[in-house]
């Protein structure tokens, strides 16, 4: 597939003939073909030694080492950065908070143009905002977190504008822009924010997981990073390589499995895809024109969270081991992303989770944010496992946190009591290369002579040179020093062109489950009549607490239901019926503002089933605890004996409302999960479950229908009950009892059904239970 499309993809990145776009953007090609991209209004001009051609970034006259395209990209880093101001050095360490092409006007993601609403500016909006323009010349940032782009001739545009933009300044160093997640078929949550314009759609997280197919995840990578590189991304905020070891865990939906073996073998074939590019694109070793740097996450492994709860808040700030099984986290990381086959070799970048990982330092003895930890970054990550690339904190860890501990704002955990600038310094002095979220060089200046005055301004300098040469090479390796610009016409025929899109779709089949078939009741042939009841969503708040109104309607667009069959409001009229619900929703998430009013300590429990449940086998005593600064009288985080109900309960109910008006018909459940749940309050009463971890409602009805069988395996257990949910361990795999249907089978890793009954092949072969 790559080499069907190289012309396309030279002609995005400017590397080949035919380049048209803005006249100020020029190329020229070398004598030995490297091809140049530069802005006429930048300064720049083109060297000739030697017969070649070479791009005077700093426009001294004189071609510099770093401007040396044949050098290796570590000389040219290591040139560049001893050039480097202190300041320059700063700001190549800040990683943007989220921007929106073209910026919001109010919220998250706002900015403005000229001083107005982007819709009152008058200007295309592929312009650079004031925002953007303050932190790329001011603070010299030059690391752009993308979330949404109105298309993708606009992002290849704001790319050009941005290029040309940091070009003219200084060094004449080049944006790296960055994207989280953007193919994912289903968009509902902050990590898919990226998800704008015409992409390609593919299964994420869990649902990629379950295709147990890491040449289909190698697969992804190759399709994603052409995409990326024609929108201007060069660094892909990915892969999510925690292991899924506890079931109540809020990002549980973003990981491969809670298997470390088919996370790691998922997570190569990732960072494989994107980061190597083939040999027409090819600069060296693997790195390319075509490559996007991977940085994985989340060292040392982010999902065994204490009770389900997530380190975005407060209230989920502690990873606990309680069955020692730290080693299991890490093996993602030590045996997948750092030993790559290709020539990239490892991982690009690297990303710590938020979460303390608690008493697991037995060096330094602190419990303090994997960002903050000198015995995380430094003692295991750089010096024991060799680990010498770019380190990068989770967004917003040198912040300031909230009022409470559900306030969704700074994560600064362990270090609560510091400064800002301190706070910059410990992540510093920890080994790490990166500030994520952060706008403003300010507190890396203050952290700098926080070093000089502890270490003397010659370590300081040297600390700084050595982050900078990290940084630096992910740029050179990717081409950008050379050609960052885009073909806007280009862009537009490589974005979601159709061989991508059906590539990612039959993905999407390849990642339903088939649960349960009794009496082989699917697929159920076309042009049946059905009954597809509406669901009531409550309320629901996200990350910042934005409340969305409750609605009763269809949960999905009947019109492509009506593709596929005669659809009926009457179920007496109908030969079956579709219920499609979503797995139980938490809503408090671990932590109830109301229970702490009341006199409580806040915390409840996270429940994996529709009805009203009390966490009478939770643990009595938690195993950390602590919030010195906004809530310093909890000392136990336990929520033993507390009750909690899932918010869409009501998707329980329609469930069996739908099969007492079928009667005898048969009743066929479509769940959309975000995490593992509890099939015992359903299960027995319906013929069919088809589970999907957030895919396309047509990817669903072709497995219903028959257009395409199903081939998907659990990528983990479901649980037989909530008692085995809270006596299971938060760091270890595969210990909970799973859940026995009517039929038979076990809702164990790695089952599922096809049309012949349960899967057994090569994949279940490979990846079991160990």
């Amino acid at each position: 597939m790559k080499t069907k499309l190289l012309l396309q993809i030279c002609l995005a990145l400017g590397t080949g003939v035919g380049f048209a776009q803005d006249a100020s953007i020029q190329t020229v090609k070398s004598k030995s073909g490297t091809v140049l991209g530069y802005s006429t209004n930048s300064g720049v001009q083109i060297l000739k030694v030697k017969g070649e051609s070479f791009k005077d970034l700093n426009k001294n006259g004189v071609l510099d080492p770093y401007e040396d395209w044949r050098l290796s990209a570590e000389k040219r880093a290591k040139d560049l950065a001893k050039r480097m101001s202190v300041e320059q050095i700063a700001g190549l360490m800040l990683y943007s908070q989220h921007q929106a092409i073209p910026a919001h006007p109010v919220g998250f993601g706002a900015g403005t143009y000229k001083g107005k609403p982007f819709a009152e500016s008058g200007l295309k909006a592929s312009a650079i905002s004031d925002q953007q323009k303050k932190f790329l010349k001011d603070d010299n940032l030059r690391h752009v977190l993308l979330t949404s782009v109105e298309s993708p001739e606009i992002a290849a545009e704001w790319n050009n504008n941005v290029q040309a933009y940091v070009e003219s300044l200084g060094l004449g160093i080049p944006a790296n822009n960055s994207s989280d997640p953007r193919n994912t078929a289903m968009v509902t949550s902050e990590f898919n924010a990226g998800a704008g314009g015409a992409i390609s759609l593919w299964p994420d997280g869990l649902a990629m997981g379950a295709t147990f197919d890491p040449e289909l995840v190698k697969q992804f990578g190759e399709v994603a990073s052409q995409e990326y590189r024609a929108l201007g991304i060069s660094t892909a905020l990915s892969p999510q390589v925690d292991l899924g070891t506890e079931p109540r865990w809020f990002r549980i939906a973003n990981v491969f499995s809670e298997s470390p073996e088919l996370v790691t073998d998922m997570g190569k074939a990732y960072i494989e895809g994107f980061q190597t590019s083939d040999k027409a694109t090819e600069i060296k070793k693997g790195w390319g024109y075509h490559s996007v740097n991977a940085m994985v996450k989340h060292w040392p492994g982010g999902g065994p969270e204490e009770g389900g709860r997530d380190g975005h808040w407060a209230m989920g700030k502690f990873a606990v081991y309680p069955g020692d099984n730290f080693s299991d986290h890490t093996k993602p990381f030590l045996e997948g992303a750092f030993k790559l086959d290709g020539g990239t070799k490892e991982a690009a970048a690297v990303m710590p989770y938020y979460t303390i990982s608690f008493d697991r330092d037995d060096v330094y003895n602190e419990n303090v944010g994997n960002g903050f930890s000198k015995y995380m970054i430094t003692e295991l990550l750089r010096d024991k496992y060799g680990y010498d690339g770019v380190v990068c904190t989770d967004w917003l860890i040198t912040a300031d946190e909230g009022a409470t501990p559900g306030t969704f704002a700074g994560k600064p955990w362990g270090t609560e009591a510091m400064t800002v600038a301190e706070r910059h310094y410990k992540v510093l002095m920890a080994g790490v290369d990166q500030f994520g979220g952060n706008n403003d060089k300010g507190p890396v200046l203050e952290a700098y002579q926080m070093g000089v005055k502890e270490f003397g301004e010659d370590y300081m300098r040297k600390r700084f040179e050595r982050s900078a040469v990290r940084l630096l090479k992910n740029i050179f390796r990717t081409g950008l020093f050379e050609n960052p610009y885009l073909n806007v016409s280009a862009t537009k025929s490589i974005v979601g062109k159709p061989e991508f899109m059906q590539a990612g779709y039959e993905a999407q089949l390849k990642s339903i489950v088939l649960l349960k078939n009794k009496a082989a009741t699917l697929p159920v042939q076309e042009k049946k009549t059905v009954y597809v009841p509406k669901i009531y969503t409550p309320v629901a708040t996200n990350w910042w607490g934005i409340a969305t109104p409750a609605s009763y309607k269809y949960p999905v667009d009947m019109e492509l239901v009506k593709k596929y069959y005669n659809v009926t409001e009457d179920p007496q009229k109908a030969d079956f019926a579709i219920v499609f619900v979503k797995s139980p929703q938490s809503k408090e998430g671990g932590y109830s503002e109301v229970d702490r009013k009341e006199g409580g300590n806040g915390y409840v429990p996270i429940s994996l089933q529709y009805e009203t449940y009390t966490a009478t086998s939770a643990r009595a005593k938690s195993i950390a605890a602590g919030d010195p600064v906004i809530d310093p009288e909890i000392t136990d985080r336990s929520f033993k004996g507390k009750t909690s109900t899932a918010s869409n309960i009501m998707d329980l109910r329609t469930i069996q409302d739908t099969k007492m008006m079928m009667g005898d018909k048969p009743v066929i459940v479509s769940v959309t999960a975000d995490k593992p749940m509890i099939f015992s309050e359903f299960e027995n009463q319906v013929e069919g479950i088809v589970l999907n971890f957030g895919v396309s409602t047509q990817a669903v009805l072709d497995i219903i229908s028959g257009k395409a069988e199903p081939s998907g395996l659990l990528p983990l257990q479901m649980p037989a009950n909530m008692e085995t949910v809270e006596t299971q361990k938060e760091d270890v795999p595969f210990d909970m009892i799973p859940y026995k249907d009517s039929e038979g089978h076990s809702y164990d890793f790695g089952y599922g059904l096809d049309w012949n009954g349960v899967i057994s092949d090569e994949r279940t072969k490979t990846y079991t239970k160990k």
